[in-house]
């Protein structure tokens, strides 16, 4: 396979970066909300957080990656490809791991099972990236590339004789499974919503006319639309830079296709905090709640979870699925 240097300019940096900020940021809030509050540290709140430890880890990588621009196999470029490739494939792993809780839990309504399975979420998504990533290391797989299917940052060698299979090991394999997962999964999600809410409406009619439960409804069946659809359109460009690598095209340096791709790789963390936080009611409500207070309030202790002579806004105690769908 020809290698194809792929120069990063400094404007496609400078987006990329800031990408990598803004997905820090996001997870950084999501793990923050799911200290803060109590009542929010749900078992899929709890996933998220994983997810987001995992995603926080490749903004940071990733940021440091597209910083240094690497050129060649140097020590730090072999740690920072390092820790991409373990946080990038333990992202994968958390991201497929909540939807099939959410499966488990919502259509074959067995929470019992679902939350016995949080043991081999944590083995199987932290586990495998770290065995793959060590055994690539260990075989000096992890190196410069060229920027070829990455953006300034290292992932696999380009002096590695086999680097296609590596490439698929460190996560092409597994994204690929995500964007056939995914979506099957929320599908049969939603599907099961649906019609357990239209049988619950003909015996309760009351429930239909509800503006709070049409509303908790409607957010809860555009997020299960939109976690598999952001996903794939985050990450695609990445696959399809693989794609490019492996037929030689010189498409692969298209600078919009560049861009596109860093901004998905570094993103999902950013992307996660919009959905389960800014776009929660319940969450975002605390949050706006927490921030005036200590904005306005010089003694008030809303931030930190307690009660004060001023209540803080009271939200509606909701149930597991609310909090993290509505």
């Amino acid at each position: 396979m020809a290698v194809l240097r792929t120069e990063v300019f400094l404007y496609e940096r400078a987006v990329i970066l800031i990408s990598c900020f803004l997905s820090f940021l996001g997870s950084c809030l999501i793990i923050f909300t799911y200290m803060l509050w109590a009542d929010l540290r749900t078992k899929p709140r709890k996933l998220l957080v994983f997810l987001s430890v995992a995603d926080l880890l490749s903004a940071v990588s990733y940021f440091y990656g597209v910083l240094r621009d690497f050129d060649s196999d140097s020590w730090d470029c072999v740690l920072q490809g390092s820790v991409s490739t373990f946080a990038n494939t333990s992202s994968f792993f958390w991201t497929v791991a909540v939807a099939i809780y959410l499966y488990i839990f919502i259509v074959r309504s067995d929470q019992r099972t679902a939350n016995g399975l949080l043991l081999w979420f944590h083995i199987i998504s932290w586990c495998v990236p770290l065995g793959i990533t060590i055994a690539a290391v260990s075989l000096q797989k992890i190196g410069y590339d060229a920027s070829n299917v990455s953006v300034g940052w290292c992932w696999v060698s380009i002096n590695a004789s086999d680097q296609v299979l590596w490439m698929l090991l460190t996560g092409k394999v597994w994204e690929i499974l995500a964007y056939i997962t995914l979506p099957i999964l929320y599908i049969l999600i939603k599907k099961h919503i649906k019609t357990a809410h239209a049988a619950l409406s003909e015996y309760r009619p009351i429930l239909a006319a509800n503006p709070m439960s049409q509303f908790q409804s409607s957010m809860a069946d555009t997020k299960l639309t939109l976690i598999p659809v952001i996903f794939i359109a985050l990450r695609i460009w990445s696959t399809i830079r693989f794609v490019l690598t492996l037929a030689e095209s010189p498409a692969v340096q298209n600078p919009m296709l560049v861009i596109l791709h860093g901004v998905g790789n570094t993103f999902q963390g950013g992307a996660n905090c919009i959905m389960f936080v800014l776009c929660t009611q319940v969450v975002r409500s605390r949050l706006a709640s927490a921030l005036c207070c200590c904005r306005y309030e010089a003694g008030c202790t809303c931030c930190r979870g307690s009660n004060s002579n001023q209540q803080p806004v009271e939200t509606p105690r909701t149930e597991e699925l609310p909090v993290c769908l509505g």
